[in-house]
């Protein structure tokens, strides 16, 4: 019974953050209009929501180790609720974008909900199998999301959209403060709050240089560059003040090991390859008349869309439950050698059939949604350091984010790299699409470099002293 309130008091606070993600999406239009902004000024607010996303989630992880998950996974979802109303009652769009910042904060919401999770549950076949409903809920819940979104907007405008995240964020607030345990495994350490600020910079100045690279025709590219240079020069204050500091938020130790450095390259490929494929090029080619199959915004969010969403929010809790037995990595990496296919079948007959298009996005949505991305998730909170837990959930966030954004720098470029005439094309969606693959390709085979989280797997019978096995500096197996 325990076990239950906990995992309804964690899914309510994954709901909320969903919704902040994803249920504005079929809103914009609604937006634009009711404040008098063109589209552009609303998509601000789409990448103010984002960027703020990803640079709460990089350091509010460790914070609740330090200041008690329970206590900052409360506050966070009250602050949710606070963005939401100051969006619903905006009768501008400053406003809006300022309250698209705070609800930002629910960043952190996913990496929070999975350690409270695997510190409740020490059974790792348990563990497994509800990290996986929890994390499913990541990718989208089951596209009623979008599609309310669309509904409340069209009726009644986008106000009452904000106001249900408001009630919703209220609600998870008040039923995890009831259901769910306290944890601090860190209550005796200050936080690093002198490594988190220029970590912040750095990537606030990333995610907004590959935003900007996202639109080659129109890119600011002196801010590009000038960015890039803020970015290194951050991080290189980041990696001087980590060297001296006890409790480092990152310390260079960790960053070199396996355990960090792979999964991060590995989380960032995986992204960087797929993402801008299921949320750019196939919408853009679907809902293209010329070249596309000309369908309309509502047409292609149900065909494509909510069937992707749908088939991952499915094949999350399977599999989570298949983790501990036969490996988060083999899950991994059957993961990404489906999406792989998945991805080889949309560059070349998903562009000339409609149901085998489809067929490629349902597919993508069962290996990628489905696998993949649960098993990043699992990996972060697992391969973590014990005497920082917090710590690699929050910079895999940052790797998910900055992977995004790689994905929609690059992989436009190469669709318009040939000229107009190259890109009005299917050749251009194709080639696209294809480098997607590729790196998609490269992520599963940086997945090999990632060690086993042997502690949060079901033993595997082994000769004595047949020297795979290994501990960490912190304590933890892996092999």
């Amino acid at each position: 019974m325990r076990t239950g309130a906990l995992m309804v008091a964690l899914l309510s606070a994954c709901v909320a953050f969903q919704l902040n993600a994803s249920m504005l999406s079929p809103v914009l239009p609604s937006i634009a209009t009711e404040l008098g902004v063109d589209e552009a000024a609303v998509s601000l607010s789409q990448t103010a929501f984002f960027t703020s996303a990803a640079l709460f989630a990089v350091f509010v992880p460790r914070l609740s180790d330090i200041k008690g998950r329970r206590r900052v996974l409360v506050v966070t979802l009250a602050l949710v609720a606070v963005g939401s109303v100051l969006s619903a009652v905006a009768p501008g769009i400053l406003l809006l974008d300022a309250g698209r910042v705070i609800q930002g904060c629910s960043g952190s919401v996913i990496a929070i909900c999975l350690l409270m999770l695997r510190a409740a549950v020490p059974d790792v076949r348990r563990y497994g199998a509800l990290m996986g409903v929890v994390t499913a809920v990541n990718g989208g819940i089951a596209g009623v999301d979008v599609l309310l979104g669309g509904f409340l907007a069209a009726r009644f405008g986008f106000r009452p959209v904000f106001w249900l995240m408001a009630v919703v964020a209220l609600g998870a607030a008040v039923l995890v403060a009831r259901l769910a345990p306290e944890s601090r495994p860190s209550q005796q350490v200050a936080m690093d709050w002198r490594g988190v600020a220029p970590l912040v910079v750095t990537i606030g100045c990333v995610l907004v240089a590959l935003n900007e690279a996202s639109r080659p025709t129109a890119a600011n590219w002196v801010l590009v560059i000038v960015l890039s240079a803020v970015a290194l020069v951050s991080f290189a204050v980041f990696w001087f003040i980590e060297r001296a500091t006890p409790h480092a938020l990152a310390s260079p130790a960790r960053l070199r090991q396996r355990a960090t450095w792979a999964l991060l390259l590995t989380t960032t490929l995986t992204l960087a390859g797929i993402f801008a494929t299921v949320n750019g090029l196939v919408v853009t080619f679907a809902q293209n008349r010329e070249i596309g199959f000309g369908l309309g915004a509502d047409a292609t969010s149900l065909l494509l869309l909510s069937p992707y969403a749908l088939v991952g929010w499915l094949i999350g809790p399977f599999a989570g439950r298949l983790a501990p037995r036969f490996g988060y990595l083999q899950v991994l990496r059957v993961g990404l050698a489906g999406s792989v296919v998945a991805l080889a079948l949309m560059a070349t007959a998903g562009l000339t059939s409609l149901p085998l298009l489809i067929a490629a996005v349902v597919s993508l949505g069962v290996a990628y949604a489905g696998m993949s991305n649960i098993m990043l998730n699992g990996l972060s909170v697992v391969l973590s350091p014990q005497d920082a837990q917090g710590f690699l959930p929050g910079v895999n966030c940052g790797a998910f984010n900055f992977g995004a954004g790689l994905s929609f720098a690059v992989l436009p470029l190469v669709q318009l790299a040939g000229g107009p005439a190259w890109s009005s094309g299917p050749g251009s969606y194709a080639a696209a699409i294809g480098c997607g693959l590729i790196i998609t390709v490269t992520a599963l085979a940086t997945s090999y470099l990632i060690p086993r989280p042997t502690a949060a797997e079901i033993p595997r019978h082994r000769p004595a002293g047949d020297g795979l096995h290994t501990t960490t500096m912190e304590g933890k197996a892996y092999s």
